[in-house]
């Protein structure tokens, strides 16, 4: 046996974290100078939230300290067990670097003892759902290290696809790995989103209209989709319950899948996307996450380089 740990991204209420034997590291985040945490998701007033920050409400974030971890996962050694650490993407928070970091110092302070870390390169249910496979294979006499093995696997063909009311936030937070989608904001487009193979968002659509941007959504499970009804999807949104309903709709039609997993985004993740976000998680075609990244990379670098001849432009006129 061994114990899992995971962060409060994976959006996994906690009487199910309990109730599965999972811990989690509670990310904060500040209102009004409060430093808050969220690990009870289901009594979290999301419209109370969310409505706030439509409102205007800064909501600022941090990472986990390396002495967080240590915290957590100590006495979980001290008592004789191995750790299996659960992460949220190293593509748009640095806590996973400061899990490895701790998690280093910890293998050296209980050499006899084993510590796995994963980079689940998703956030929010793409984290979680990899945490419920993680549970299976534990609760029913897998390895450890067979399990690491697995969700080292599976995190590739884990597809995120998700579209946001506004991109300021994603924007504000550096959370946006492109271009391409601040080019959106400018022309009133809705963005259809994903996570790259470096667990990176960037955008790969640009559809006008909200119901269009949830029909595209619904496409591209449909395109990238496997054995649809063998699994348990998830879906996040940070307070547009209709568009959740609307979606399910559109996803029972062609590929029906075994369960759907909804959730409210958690307040961290949720400050982050912002209010309106609706986002889709089920495993699918790994190819998924590479298509159209070089030609992104490519137009970024392109502004970029515009940017830059700009700069040099005005900078030479001022100087004359």
């Amino acid at each position: 046996m061994f114990t899992i740990v995971t962060d409060t991204s994976a959006n996994l209420d906690r009487r199910w974290l309990e109730a599965h034997n999972v811990l989690a590291i509670p990310f904060h985040y500040f209102v009004k100078g409060q430093d808050c945490t969220c690990l009870d998701t289901e009594s979290f007033d999301g419209a109370s939230f969310y409505n706030a920050m439509r409102a205007g409400e800064k909501v600022t974030t941090s990472q986990i300290t390396p002495q967080a971890y240590h915290d957590m996962m100590r006495p979980v050694l001290e008592r004789g067990e191995d750790i299996l650490y659960i992460s949220m993407s190293s593509g748009i928070s640095g806590s996973y670097s400061q899990a490895e970091f701790s998690a280093q110092e910890l293998r050296e302070e209980y050499p006899e003892r084993k510590i796995y870390t994963v980079d689940t390169l998703s956030a929010s249910l793409g984290e979680g759902l990899l945490v419920v496979q993680a549970v299976e294979c534990r609760d029913r006499g897998d390895s450890l290290a067979d399990t690491y093995e697995l969700l080292m696997r599976i995190r590739h063909p884990m597809c995120q696809v998700f579209t946001v009311d506004d991109l300021k936030y994603l924007r504000n937070t550096g959370r946006l790995s492109n271009v391409a989608a601040i080019v959106g904001m400018v022309l009133n487009i809705k963005p259809l989103l994903k996570g790259n193979t470096e667990g990176k968002i960037v955008s790969f659509a640009k559809i006008r209209g909200r119901r269009r941007a949830l029909m595209g959504i619904a496409e591209q499970y449909d395109k990238l989709v496997r054995n649809a009804e063998q699994q348990t999807i998830g879906i996040a949104h940070a307070d547009c319950q209709e568009d959740v309903d609307y979606l399910i709709s559109l996803l029972k039609a062609n590929h029906p899948p075994k369960d759907i997993m909804t959730v409210m985004y958690e307040p961290v993740t949720g400050s982050h996307v912002g209010p309106g976000t609706v986002a889709l998680f089920f495993f699918g075609d790994e190819r998924f996450r590479g298509q159209n990244d070089s030609l992104l990379d490519a137009i970024s670098q392109k502004v970029d380089e515009s940017k830059e001849t700009l700069k040099a432009t005005i900078e030479k006129k001022i100087k004359k």
